[in-house]
């Protein structure tokens, strides 16, 4: 089974794509690697749903002002998937800005804001201290100490209220009901959205065409099996979901073939933990030692803190399963070994 692409080329600066009757795609930049995000907007009577926000950039700024005042009738809602800056960055400047009430699930909420505000194990201090018993070098944590969280120059400020949406509800928008998917592994309480009507899903970061979405442990839940969850909810929204939904992800092209991407995204992971695996059976390696494996390229300081986390989350699914044990040297660090059976 492959992927279907109804849609070959993403829509230009400012430009709106309409992708089924009332659900219209925009895109917007990144400053990162990857280069983009897709957003948007919903159609709701007489006014507009906005789903996702964009990074607080300048050029993001005028681009969707320049979207808003070419819309007929007001912005109703706001709707954000999760907590990351290129999801909720923009969440109180299009508020402010439109006078829309923001909706989230408690979880990406609470999130950002024990992540701005650097509590509760959340923040560069526990970080570096994470990434220390993992085995990562001084150069590297000095630059993750001087480099801070930076989360709140990524989002500047954050709203107080919020509309809560969890698993089992429903939006309802243009009188179509929008049914609230759970998903975790990539963050707490991603939500994606899903219209049976319209034949339609909106995957946020959970469900990507051609990359797999950044999967990490942090500190606040060393021993998360972050992995583990996520091929779990990716399985429960392929049971959901029917094979011919259109679904709209927030990097890459709109597709069709959910469970083929479901089951791809699983071989993929299966390689990196086997490989993880025979890694592990010579002699015990921390995940620093083990970047290399899941990341043939070199990082940079940003990378470095994905590829962390990543193989981290990797060895807490193997570990969990029974498939390595761990242990903590002299120097402090924690190594992973391969089980014989």
């Amino acid at each position: 089974m492959s992927l279907h692409y109804p849609h070959t080329h993403h829509p230009a600066a400012g430009e709106l794509t309409e992708v089924a009757s009332g659900v219209f795609w925009l895109r917007m930049p990144l400053p990162f690697q990857l280069d983009h995000i897709n957003l948007w907007l919903l159609r709701d009577g007489t006014g507009w749903v906005i789903v996702d926000t964009g990074f607080p950039d300048d050029a993001v700024r005028d681009t969707w002002a320049e979207i808003l005042d070419r819309l007929e009738g007001p912005v109703n809602r706001l709707i954000v998937t999760h907590f990351h800056p290129d999801h909720l960055g923009l969440a109180t400047w299009l508020m402010e800005r439109t006078g829309a009430p923001l909706a989230m699930t408690s979880g990406e909420f609470l999130t950002a804001h024990v992540v701005w505000n650097e509590v509760g194990g959340h923040g560069a201090r526990f970080m570096v201290e994470q990434f220390r018993q993992h085995g990562l070098d001084s150069d590297h944590l000095a630059k993750f100490e001087q480099r801070g969280s930076g989360y709140r120059k990524a989002v500047p400020a954050l709203p107080d209220y919020y509309e809560r949406l969890k698993a089992g509800d429903s939006a309802t928008v243009n009188g179509k009901k929008w049914q609230i998917l759970i998903g975790h592994g990539h963050s707490p309480e991603h939500m994606a959205l899903y219209c049976a009507e319209l034949g339609v899903l909106i995957s946020g970061d959970m469900l990507l065409p051609r990359i797999s979405t950044n999967i990490s442990v942090f500190a606040a839940t060393p021993e998360a099996d972050a992995l583990r969850w996520f091929l779990a909810s990716l399985d429960d929204m392929a049971e959901k979901i029917p094979e011919e939904t259109l679904v709209l992800p927030s990097h890459g092209l709109p597709f069709k073939g959910i469970q083929a991407r479901v089951m791809a995204l699983h071989s993929h992971h299966q390689e990196r933990l086997q490989a993880l695996e025979i890694s592990c059976e010579l002699a015990p390696k921390s995940a620093t030692e083990l970047l290399d494996v899941l990341f043939n390229r070199t990082l940079d300081t940003h990378q470095t803190m994905f590829a962390m986390g990543e193989a981290i989350a990797h060895l807490n699914y193997l570990e969990q399963a029974g498939r390595l044990s761990r242990s903590i040297d002299a120097d402090g660090v924690i190594r992973y070994s391969r089980l014989q059976h």
